[in-house]
């Protein structure tokens, strides 16, 4: 899970621009990766490719601010939706 969701930040927030290095537990919004616009594609890509319905309660720095926190959110999401 963390590959894809890395894949996806590497591929469709950081096309064109300048090579940022992160991992897992980078800060996505401090390394300026996402701002509110690619928050809002990180919450549509979590709902299209695990079929989440995301809360806007639920959008929060935490469960959105690294691949890794992203990761544990989906991860719960799920775990309850069995």
């Amino acid at each position: 899970m963390e590959e894809q969701i890395r894949n996806y930040i590497t591929e469709n927030l950081l096309f064109g621009g300048p090579t940022i290095e992160f991992d897992d537990n980078s800060s996505l919004l401090e390394l300026g990766i996402v701002d509110s616009v690619g928050v809002m594609e990180l919450v549509l890509f979590v709902e299209e490719n695990y079929a989440l319905e995301i809360a806007d309660d639920d959008i929060i720095p935490e469960n959105f601010d690294s691949v890794a926190q992203l990761s544990n959110y989906v991860r719960a999401k799920l775990d309850k939706a069995k």
